[in-house]
């Protein structure tokens, strides 16, 4: 493990992958972004589980005053490079983690994996050293940087755009796989939902009092990652690095106490917000227990929804989990038997996620990354958390 910590889940026991499967035609996959950001489109699915076909330009027409959208404020870095062994076989390495100003975890693709002590001329610009294996299972390698390594990437690295996007990356692409307010740099795949904002937008969203709040969530390549197992009780998900500030907690406890929702935007928001409510419950679980631990009072800490919180992440969010935090969000269309199907099936229901992409398909929506986009409003009656309804 990068970090030592557990992971969360609620899983409904018999669920497997086949339970969030769909029939995508390949050409609905999104190879390039709307011309501008909010020309996508947008599919509402509303708390009475019904269909909308919008434009996302019609968002802040179904937002209301008071509410909070939350933003993940991750920057993409250009963590693919290309480069040689000293033997002149060719590597590919795709920077998962930056764990120190000059050393980072990577996946690396090579004909033979390299060993420890071995040196790697990348870009033709600049060496590093492997340190050896990391990660779950040494699926990582441990480099050492000849600098910085976040300096060295912006100069000689490429933008790592998803596997199903098929061109090289361009210039267009460094700027559009990027939100507008993009400020915290570590993510190796973009939060894609907040590719849709545009400055006028957030603009005429805060006019009409809409606040807005900011969580961080590098997102690392295991988003990607297809789920190997077919009981999802013993899916082990990927671990992510996140923060949730005093500032936005905040925020959200005005959302509250004004009558607003807490909207989060995209599933690295929804994992931010949730994994911070779920280590605030274990904390405040321990307070209780331990009433002196709390520093300040002999009696149990008052209930709360979630503190300020930073660190790892492996919450796996699927039907039968409880949402604590958030009671909407935007969301972009995901792969077939992908955790973050799941994450959306588990707010939605698994029936109105499966009516809604059949709808999506149907339509011609597009997919992805670079495709349109959901707005998803928690249903008026709970979900149903059956097995095999595929």
């Amino acid at each position: 493990m990068i970090a030592g910590f557990s992971q969360d889940s609620a899983a409904v026991p018999g669920l497997t992958v086949d339970d969030f499967d769909y029939v995508l035609p390949p050409e609905l996959i999104a190879q390039a972004p709307a011309v501008e950001r909010r020309a996508s489109r947008l599919l509402h699915l509303d708390p009475a589980s019904l269909l909308h076909d919008r434009q996302f330009a019609d968002l802040p027409s179904l937002l209301r005053p008071n509410d909070l959208l939350v933003f993940n404020d991750t920057r993409v870095i250009k963590a693919r490079l290309f480069g040689e062994k000293s033997s002149g076989g060719k590597v590919e390495i795709l920077v998962e983690r930056i764990v120190e100003t000059d050393r980072a975890l990577v996946h690396m693709r090579a004909s033979k994996s390299p060993k420890a002590g071995a040196r790697l001329r990348l870009s033709n610009a600049f060496d590093a050293t492997v340190l050896g294996r990391a990660g779950d299972g040494g699926d990582l390698f441990d480099l050492r940087f000849a600098g910085p390594v976040l300096e060295l990437l912006e100069k000689h690295g490429q933008t790592p755009l998803p596997p199903y996007i098929t061109h090289t990356p361009d210039q267009g692409d460094d700027a559009r796989y990027q939100t507008v307010y993009a400020r915290e740099p570590g993510a190796i795949a973009a939060p894609t939902a907040g590719l849709h904002f545009d400055a006028d937008m957030l603009a005429t969203l805060k006019a009409q009092g809409v606040n807005t709040a900011f969580v961080t969530l590098h997102v690392g390549a295991g988003t990607f990652l297809p789920v190997r197992v077919q009981n999802l009780t013993e899916h082990v998900m990927h671990s992510e690095l996140y923060t949730v500030t005093q500032e936005t907690v905040d925020a959200i406890n005005a959302a509250r106490a004004a009558g607003g929702r807490v909207i989060a935007v995209g599933t690295t928001s929804v994992r931010a917000l949730e994994s911070a409510a779920t280590a605030t419950a274990k904390t405040r679980a321990s307070v209780a227990a331990h009433p002196a631990l709390d520093g300040t009072s002999t009696l149990p800490r008052p209930p709360a929804t979630l503190d300020a919180q930073s660190g790892d992440t492996r919450l796996f969010i699927t039907p039968g989990f409880t949402f604590h935090v958030i009671d909407a969000m935007v969301t972009n269309f995901h792969l077939p038997k992908s955790t973050l199907m799941m994450l959306i099936s588990a707010l939605a229901g698994t029936d109105a996620v499966k009516a809604a992409y059949a709808h999506a398909v149907a339509e011609r929506y597009r997919f992805f990354s670079y495709g349109d986009a959901m707005l998803i409003e928690r249903p008026l009656i709970a979900p149903q958390t059956s097995a095999g309804q595929a």
